[in-house]
């Protein structure tokens, strides 16, 4: 299974990589073993957007829970100083049009 990009610097390697190798972004993660879905979003965040700061992934912390457990998962959002901590009912669109406040600060 592919590897999900690890951060900011893994992505700009990976990139540097691929741009200097004059293959297609999915033949060249496929080659070096990289989620070619993780390394475009990584692409976009960092090379275009107008200038946004970055990729904002959604991480889940903790440990495995089993089926059927009554804990949700958490996730924690961190974006220009701003925490946000989420369980698995967030809405999508909730979060993508408070993470637009937060990136224009």
């Amino acid at each position: 299974m592919p590897r999900k990009i690890r951060d900011r610097r893994d992505a700009v390697a990976c990139l540097a990589g691929w741009e200097a190798s004059g293959q297609t972004l999915a033949a060249w993660a496929q080659a070096h073993g990289v989620d070619g879905r993780s390394l475009h979003c990584w692409k976009m965040n960092l090379c275009g957007r107008g200038g946004m700061a970055g990729l904002v992934e959604l991480v889940p912390t903790g440990g495995v829970e089993e089926v059927g457990s009554r804990r949700p998962a958490q996730y924690v959002v961190r974006l220009n100083g701003v925490e946000v901590v989420l369980d698995d009912g967030f809405e999508a669109s909730t979060l993508s049009r408070l993470l637009g406040v937060v990136a224009a600060c």
